[in-house]
């Protein structure tokens, strides 16, 4: 999963783009609303992290933005505490979600994780198919009970394919979602994950479809 954060605050910043990547997400980051802007009309991201008052452009026009060109990344705003008025006016303008500062960084994550589970479709953490358990909130895979041990790039692509059963998904699809902006992107190296999830699981889960992708097919 792959997310923007875009807060002028140096140090929040820091501290969200920390905590984000230590939850697993790929992170890219702005400091102004124009930068943001930019990033979040041109990038394809799972969610957004943005604060209302920024430099250059606020936080709401770059959500307004956004939605007036169909854009329908989900976005968690912040807020200021003290200005109901500002959360009213980013619902109205599209948000999907607000949290007020300061904060506690777990309801943040809490927060990113029910966007980008609820964009998918799914209600619950816990994704299951057959012998396969997907704990997103843990960051923890299990095949028949017995924890499978992954690299953080192996978890989001298990992660991602999981969260979007039944669907082909493309190599480039994936090496969209799987890293950030200034990551060495090689859409090679998704074969070389897949090959080694594949190892790791030890059992047939993850289908090839020639010439198009990756799918998981959900049990009938």
């Amino acid at each position: 999963m792959r997310i923007l954060v875009v807060e002028d605050d140096r140090d929040l910043n820091r501290q969200l783009v920390t905590a984000c990547r230590d939850a697993g997400y790929a992170v890219d980051v702005a400091f102004d609303g124009e930068e943001g802007h930019f990033l979040g009309d041109t990038e394809p991201y799972d969610a957004v992290i943005l604060d209302i008052g920024l430099p250059k452009m606020d936080g709401l026009s770059v959500l307004e933005a956004w939605r007036r060109d169909g854009r329908l990344v989900p976005v968690l705003l912040l807020t200021a505490r003290d200005r109901w008025s500002d959360k009213v006016a980013g619902i109205d303008a599209g948000a999907d979600d607000y949290v007020a500062k300061p904060f506690h960084m777990e309801e943040v994550l809490a927060r990113l994780r029910a966007l980008t589970r609820r964009a998918a479709g799914r209600a619950s953490n816990e994704v299951e198919v057959g012998r396969v358990r997907l704990d997103v909130k843990a960051g923890r895979l299990t095949v028949d009970g017995n924890p499978i041990k992954l690299t953080s790039h192996e978890f989001r692509l298990i992660q991602y394919l999981m969260l979007h059963m039944d669907k082909v998904v493309s190599r480039t699809e994936l090496v969209e979602h799987l890293y950030d902006q200034d990551f060495d992107r090689d859409s090679n190296t998704i074969e070389v994950f897949v090959g080694r999830l594949r190892k790791k699981m030890g059992i047939d889960f993850i289908e090839t479809v020639r010439g198009l992708g990756y799918r998981i097919v959900s049990e009938k």
